[in-house]
């Protein structure tokens, strides 16, 4: 796995496929790898180059204990497209992900040639802002809770009904769930994010092609903060994935892949 020295950090990436670059921003305490279960095999077989990376905060890129803000995420992910010697990129991120390239287009918008946003908004909720504190306040309390109870939440919140409907695919989930489960001095900056403030009217200033994609049955950002972030974005456009939760783009990859690509070939209204 290669190694980029941006931003005063060390960050590892993956660089896979030929053609025009996308790269993609991954969510709170989620690795790079995950993209390639998925999203890095479809845009790969559509021709182009896909840089996937670890965020400040998830190991082997650095950790960066003492904190750090969504604009070093941001500085980060722009570092490393002019490290690669690229720009204008498409990008893919999802939920705190989707949170960087959306300030990334605002900061630096000569970066960035297509937007995607999955899970993604513009403002915190009273309710969320208010899960936020509490996980926050969890983990500092130094509490240990089971970790088959952590999974079985961790489930209940990410995954749609439809999953979890079917016992053998959730059990198989909770299983992962278990055995991934991931902590740190990192993660817990990352924490540190949440909750998000209000930048609807900043987002409005956006002037690259982004398009938002909502879960349907996303409860930790639902479909109506995709919508609102969408009717703010000039020009962007909108999808709702039906049967899916916050991991959507694992539980149900083919459709979100097929938003992805169709957005980017420009068959979709209002894409380039």
């Amino acid at each position: 796995m290669p190694v980029a020295a941006v931003n005063g950090i060390r960050l590892h990436y993956d660089d896979v496929g030929s053609g025009d670059p996308v790269v993609m921003v991954m969510g709170t305490a989620g690795s790079g790898r995950v993209w390639h279960m998925h999203q890095v095999p479809a845009l790969k077989a559509a021709g182009y180059r896909v840089i996937t990376f670890d965020n400040r905060g998830i190991p082997p890129t650095d950790e960066c204990p003492e904190g750090f803000t969504v604009g070093d995420l941001v500085a980060d992910t722009a570092g490393l497209v002019e490290h690669l010697g690229l720009g204008p990129v498409r990008l893919v991120g999802t939920s705190m992900g989707a949170y960087v390239v959306q300030e990334l287009a605002l900061a630096r918008p000569e970066l960035v040639h297509q937007a995607v946003l999955m899970a993604g908004r513009g403002r915190s909720d009273a309710t969320r802002a208010a899960l936020a504190r509490a996980e926050i306040e969890l983990h500092d309390s130094g509490v240990e809770l089971p970790s088959r109870y952590r999974a079985v939440v961790q489930a209940l919140q990410s995954l749609s009904p439809s999953t979890l409907d079917d016992d053998q695919v959730a059990a198989d989930w909770i299983d992962i769930f278990e055995m991934a489960r991931r902590e740190g001095p990192g993660i817990r900056a990352q924490m540190a994010l949440e909750p998000m403030p209000d930048r609807i009217s900043a987002y409005s200033g956006i002037r690259v092609p982004c398009h938002v994609i909502s879960f349907a049955d996303d409860l930790t950002t639902p479909p109506r903060h995709g919508r609102e972030l969408a009717d703010i974005i000039p020009g962007a456009t909108f999808d709702l994935i039906e049967k899916a939760g916050h991991y959507g783009y694992l539980e149900v990859p083919e459709e979100v892949n097929k938003s992805i690509l169709e957005f980017f070939a420009g068959t979709r209204a209002g894409a380039p």
